[in-house]
């Protein structure tokens, strides 16, 4: 006969894991809003760092051609030469295609821009439409 010092234990017990499940989804329930919070002032980080780029990009082209570019060549003129643009010295940007915002949208260009600023560049968060806050809230190349 065995003895029950001997034998080996069996496992968990239903109410072990409930616990653990509980504790696991509280811990998930305290952490998970402040990730995606951080995920969110990330990509509005790395927007407003692209934005500075082409905002740098736009200003080299207008010291190089004497003028921005319309509005209607928008930003691809900063990575091809424009037809109607003989001093054009480009390319101003390091990528091969234009890239979009952190949520898939265009950035938006634009001259003369608003607010008496020479020209705009503007993402639209993640809505993709003007105005909102949070996520949605637009980012410019505004101060």
């Amino acid at each position: 006969m065995r003895s029950s010092a001997s034998r080996a234990p069996a496992g968990f017990t239903l109410l072990e894991l409930l616990v653990a499940l509980m504790i696991i989804g509280l811990l998930s329930a305290f952490a998970a809003p402040r990730f995606f919070s951080q995920i969110g002032r990330s990509k509005a980080q790395i927007t407003r760092a692209q934005i500075e780029l082409f905002d740098k990009a736009v200003i080299q082209y207008r010291i190089d051609t004497g003028h921005y570019p319309s509005t209607e060549m928008g930003l691809p003129a900063l990575l091809a030469a424009p037809f109607s643009e003989p001093v054009w010295l480009g390319p101003y940007l390091k990528t091969t295609t234009l890239p979009l915002d952190q949520w898939g949208g265009a950035y938006v260009y634009r001259v003369p821009g608003t607010g008496g600023r020479e020209f705009d560049i503007i993402s639209y968060g993640a809505d993709g439409q003007p105005g909102g806050s949070g996520e949605d809230t637009d980012i410019g190349n505004w101060p």
